[in-house]
């Protein structure tokens, strides 16, 4: 029997109270609240800005060449109140020079010789551009850019694909996966100014909501998948699978739009010497793109929002060797509904969604590139469910990854779990967060483990970072569900995507925004999980029975506030559990005495965190 115990609850003495703690704000970030572009209810303030770019971009591939090429035209909107003298243009490609800084060891199939830009243009003068650069280089405008205006950029540039695939690269001699192929301006915010973190390889990405209007020119045969809405079906695909491919956005089942025998019958595509495919996306963070003579397409759809019963196309792009994106399709179209109607909650935002096989089990708008894990169905199935769940952060919410993973992989990592739990039942759920999420970072008793959560994401490296990123957020995420209840908890989180979609939320506008929607000051607990060195561990140091009574004396020796339940094993070998949120903690995060009422002779007390794994469990029983 289960039961949550909380009006018994005896504090000890020396209580002491954090309920109103001031949370740690930088010098930046106090300055935005300070000039109303945040606010501490944790919306937009009123004179929240952000700039934004209309993007025309033409791509040229031409397998088994790695060369790509581009063109582009960018409209950049100041909106900031300042004029810029000089805008920061970032090349993500360029984490494969030789001489770009990187956060560990890449082999040499992973170096290239970068990103060229061979013309830049700003209002129609010319400009220099130097390439010995990395992933950011300034450019200063010969003109200040007022606010409220905009300029004009035209860049040709040229780049080689890596021959190691990670994140983009070569996926075999004629399949390629173009992720960052153009260079884009960075993001100029209200707290930081420029962006101007070098992409190490390990963080990820901080963009603007932009417009995107793309044209992918390839050779005759070749399928190009992509971000946003095709335009020009008929164009580029042979009559019979324009049409599957049209009646697969309303189809409810799996339809094979081009097989392996199609493929290699070349027969799917216009028969030009080069077909160009145009995609189009608006207020997106980035656009991506794979193209391949050979991957077999998969295509279904799925209703993501009840209310107008408004579809999203399922898509898969893959090698026919590879066993589980056969169920590619099925396990998006599980995942697009899942997420819409249950946690988050929010209807998929975007008209489609793409798996397409590579080597970075990585997320994109629209798009995710996943590595085949053969038969091993379940975990190819969580692992795109995780990279689907990323269309929400840091795609519906334009989090800054670079600096605050947790803000997206932490979301992530919990929506992971809690569909888990939908696919697979608890048990096997709980059993593979644990193994996967939590035991590497609760056994592991370096200093590193236990830096704060709000640590800059670039400043911190290993498990370190991914103990931060993932784990230690979305055990936060979830205890805090479960203190709040489910009803509560979804009603804040909606009001925090309410705030902050198609925006740049910052850490302290989430806190804000659920203590707004909650109705309560929950710096307390922000602070403990998020602003500490805590770790997880608590220790039974005593109990004490009298009067049908269990006094149960813990102590909190790791710090954070997690929740857990107290197991009470009677002498006929019946049990109790009494369930603790960690509401328990909030006046006193070190040490707490409960008192539990007890129907019989009582043989042993047990505390168990379940998920939230204690760095000691040795001292977590007692017997009688």
């Amino acid at each position: 029997m289960t039961r949550i115990f909380s009006s018994l609850i005896l504090l000890l003495s020396i209580a002491t109270t954090a309920g109103a703690q001031e949370l740690y704000m930088p010098r930046n970030i106090k300055q935005a609240y300070t000039n109303e572009s945040r606010d501490k209810n944790g919306a937009p303030g009123k004179h929240y800005w952000q700039n934004k770019g209309t993007y025309n971009i033409q791509l040229t591939a031409n397998p088994p060449s790695r060369r790509v090429t581009g063109t582009e035209t960018i409209s950049y909107v100041n909106n900031s109140p300042a004029p810029l003298n000089s805008i920061i243009i970032r090349l993500i490609c360029n984490v494969h020079k030789y001489e770009s800084p990187r956060s560990g060891y890449v082999n040499k199939d992973g170096l290239t010789a970068g990103v060229i830009i061979d013309t830049l243009i700003i209002n129609g003068v010319p400009a220099r551009f130097d390439n010995n650069v990395g992933t950011v280089a300034g450019v200063p405008l010969q003109n200040p850019l007022a606010s409220k205006d905009s300029l004009q950029l035209s860049i040709n540039w040229h780049y080689d694909l890596s021959v190691e695939a990670g994140r983009e690269g070569v996926i075999d001699s004629t399949t390629f996966f173009m992720a960052y192929a153009y260079p884009r301006v960075s993001v100029y915010d209200d707290y930081n100014g420029w962006d101007i973190i070098e992409h190490t390889g390990r963080v990820e990405f901080y963009s603007d909501f932009n417009d995107y209007t793309v044209a992918v020119k390839v050779p005759k045969n070749y399928v190009v998948w992509g971000t946003g809405n095709l335009q020009n079906v008929p164009e580029v695909l042979q009559p019979t699978f324009a049409k599957r491919l049209q009646q697969s956005y309303t189809a409810g089942e799996l339809m094979h739009i081009a097989t392996k025998a199609d493929m290699q019958q070349q027969v799917v595509t216009q028969q030009n010497d080069w077909n160009t495919w145009r995609f189009k996306a608006t207020h997106i963070a980035d656009v991506t793109f794979g193209i391949s003579n050979h991957y077999v397409w998969d295509a279904s759809s799925v209703v993501v929002d009840s209310a107008t019963m408004r579809r999203a196309s399922v898509q898969a792009a893959y090698n026919d060797t590879a066993s589980d994106f056969h169920h590619s399709v099925d396990f998006s179209r599980n995942a697009l509904g899942w997420f819409s109607t249950h946690w988050p909650g929010v209807p998929y935002p975007f008209s489609t969604m793409t798996a397409f096989q590579g080597y970075a089990d990585m997320e994109y708008p629209m798009m995710v590139n996943d590595g085949t894990m053969g038969n091993e169905l379940n975990f190819a199935q969580l692992v795109q469910d995780h990279e689907i769940a990323h269309t929400y952060f840091p795609f519906y919410m334009g989090t800054n990854e670079s600096r605050y993973a947790f803000m997206d992989e932490g979301w992530a990592t919990t929506f992971e779990y809690l569909i888990g739990i939908a696919e697979k039942g608890k048990e096997q759920a709980d059993r593979f967060y644990k193994m996967f999420r939590v035991n590497g970072y609760t056994n592991d008793p370096s200093a590193e483990e236990d830096q704060p959560i709000i640590s800059m994401s670039n400043q911190v490296s290993g498990m370190g970072y991914g103990s931060n990123a993932y784990g230690k957020p979305s055990l936060a995420y979830l205890a805090l569900k479960d203190m709040l209840g489910d009803v509560l908890f979804k009603k804040c989180l909606h009001a925090y995507m309410n705030n902050w979609n198609g925006k740049h939320p910052i850490p302290w506008d989430f806190f804000y925004s659920f203590n707004t929607a909650a109705g309560q000051n929950l710096d307390w607990f922000w602070s403990n999980w998020f602003f500490s060195n805590n770790y997880i561990d608590i220790t039974l140091t005593d109990v004490k029975l009298k009067d049908k009574k269990a006094t149960v004396y813990i102590s909190n020796t790791g710090g954070f506030a997690s929740p857990f339940d107290v197991i009470i094993t009677y002498t006929d070998g019946s049990t109790e559990q009494v369930h603790q949120t960690s509401l328990v903690w909030k006046n006193n995060s070190k040490k707490l005495l409960l008192t539990i009422p007890v129907s019989k002779a009582v043989a042993a007390v047990k505390l168990d965190g379940n998920l939230f794994v204690d760095a000691n469990l040795k001292d977590n029983e007692w017997k009688k």
